[in-house]
């Protein structure tokens, strides 16, 4: 217990700095406040009177600050300047497509990355070993929005087998139309898993214990099956944790050039037309998005690995 309120303790911490890093540069920000808070509606003394008033702009930074977290703390991150519902509403909106498109990419990076890592590992030295490491070293060397413009030539016009742009309405239509994004977005999430699985495997297999495994006469199947895989899983939670929070924070080129209404699509537009509630709110939420997912994977290791749990219990 010592060890999650210690990990906790650290993640509060850090989106209380990240909070005051959020505010503070986009208050200092150059420009005229008030014009930037009216948005698209007519500047006369009256309505930046009223702006002003509405957002504190004559109170000090540190007391806008406050006022601010203590709204965010219980949901509320004010209206959005160009569409003027509320902040919440608007990214809750656009949630589903980005959650959706980061869940489908994760599967299909495990379920190529996983298999194709241990294979190589497996053939070490072997034609099996260097096709695989050259396939990733290619997939890394392609920029995901290149991915996505060759995805869509090949297989939306030329072929027509996937839609050309949007998200679909029903569950078959969302995952026909996010495919084309999934593999765009996870094709270098692969290559990474491939190589991080390929090392960790590798690395496993000079332990002392897999040297006894291979004298004892383990098959070669249950001996990297069995032992390697299971091992690993320290190292591909770490990488799979981390490539989950980049899908859910970092998709925009990938919903750029699909159309997909998503939370990075809404962010370039946010950034777009200074909406700066919007902005103040989807960059807590993705500092928050990477934080809970690193704490999710300190937990995950107590779960997976004893010698963690034994040494967080010592500490």
């Amino acid at each position: 217990m010592a060890f999650v309120a210690r990990r906790l303790a650290a993640a509060l911490l850090l989106l209380g700095v990240l909070s005051v890093l959020t505010y503070a540069l986009l208050a200092l920000a150059p420009g005229d406040p008030e014009q930037v808070l009216l948005g698209p509606r007519p500047s006369t003394a009256e309505s930046r009177a009223a702006v002003r008033a509405q957002y504190h702009l004559d109170d000090p930074l540190p007391v806008r600050y406050a006022a601010w977290l203590g709204d965010a703390v219980r949901g509320d991150f004010g209206a959005s300047l160009y569409s003027r519902e509320p902040v919440t509403r608007v990214i809750a909106d656009r949630l589903p497509v980005t959650a959706g498109l980061a869940g489908y990419a994760i599967v299909l990076t495990l379920a190529v990355g996983l298999p194709a890592g241990l294979a190589a590992a497996m053939r070490r030295g072997g034609p099996l070993d260097r096709g695989i490491t050259l396939s990733a070293l290619v997939a890394l060397a392609i920029p995901p929005f290149a991915m996505s413009i060759l995805l869509l030539y090949g297989f939306a016009v030329t072929l027509g087998w996937f839609p050309v742009f949007g998200a679909g309405e029903t569950f078959a239509e969302r995952v026909t139309h996010l495919t084309l994004p999934a593999i765009a977005l996870a094709t270098g999430q692969a290559a990474v898993v491939v190589r991080q699985m390929r090392a960790a495997a590798l690395d496993l297999a000079g332990q002392d214990y897999m040297t006894f495994a291979r004298a004892r006469g383990v098959g070669r199947a249950h001996y990297w099956i069995g032992y390697a895989l299971r091992n690993t899983a320290l190292p591909v939670l770490t990488v799979g944790g981390l490539l989950l929070a980049a899908n859910l924070t970092g998709a925009l080129f990938v919903e750029r050039a699909f159309g997909l209404h998503g939370v990075g699509e809404l962010l370039v537009s946010a950034v777009g037309q200074k909406d700066l509630p919007v902005v103040q709110a989807l960059v807590l939420m993705g500092g928050a998005v990477v934080v809970a997912v690193n704490l999710l994977i300190d937990l995950a290791y107590l779960a997976v690995d004893p010698r963690v749990r034994h040494g967080a219990v010592a500490a």
